[in-house]
């Protein structure tokens, strides 16, 4: 097949393409997602409400690239200090690139690229921009899958680009199984 890819529709953001029968989103920026473990050992995590899925959720810091006006030529790593420094208020000393990945090739061709970030600094609260309400969570790495498996339980989403950050740390990074809740729960 060879059909010529044609755009559905296209929003500021996003675009519904097809290409030889496939229908797929279309990413218009890069993302970024940030892998940061504080002085302390504590992995930073952002909590916030997203409407896709109808919940808050627990994930990594992470942003798009070159999405404000006047940043459209920024480079990966200069987004993630960015994205980390807004949304959980940690400067990084050293940014550096670990990989890129597609986030779900059957549905869209978004790939994000992991970013890890050392020799961090407290520059802020966090939380995220004027259009963002981000809580930071900063959790020590003896405690961390018990507290993702807590947030689960409690019905927040979690983000499964947690557990490849932990994969990355060394950790085992054990997600919480579905049957650990009971039925209807969200």
């Amino acid at each position: 097949m060879s059909q010529d890819k044609r755009i559905l529709y296209s929003g500021d953001y996003l675009a519904l393409g097809s290409k030889d029968g496939w229908e797929y989103v279309i990413r218009r920026h890069g993302v970024v997602v940030i892998i940061a473990w504080t002085p302390n050992d504590e992995l930073l995590l952002v909590e916030q409400y997203r409407v896709p899925v109808g919940r808050r959720t627990i994930e990594l810091p992470a942003g798009l690239v070159g999405d404000e006006v006047g940043q459209e030529a920024e480079s990966l790593l200069e987004a993630a200090g960015r994205e980390l420094e807004e949304e959980t208020g940690w400067r990084a000393g050293r940014l550096r690139t670990l990989i890129r990945c597609p986030t779900s090739a059957g549905l869209t061709d978004e790939e994000v690229t992991f970013i890890e970030a050392t020799d961090l600094v407290r520059t802020g609260p966090g939380g995220g921009d004027g259009s963002e309400d981000i809580v930071v969570h900063c959790i020590g790495r003896e405690r961390i899958d018990e507290w993702l498996t807590e947030r689960h339980r409690a019905g927040l989403a979690l983000d499964p680009k947690i557990h490849t950050a932990l994969y990355w740390s060394g950790l085992s990074g054990q997600p919480p199984v579905e049957g650990d809740r009971e039925p209807g729960d969200r």
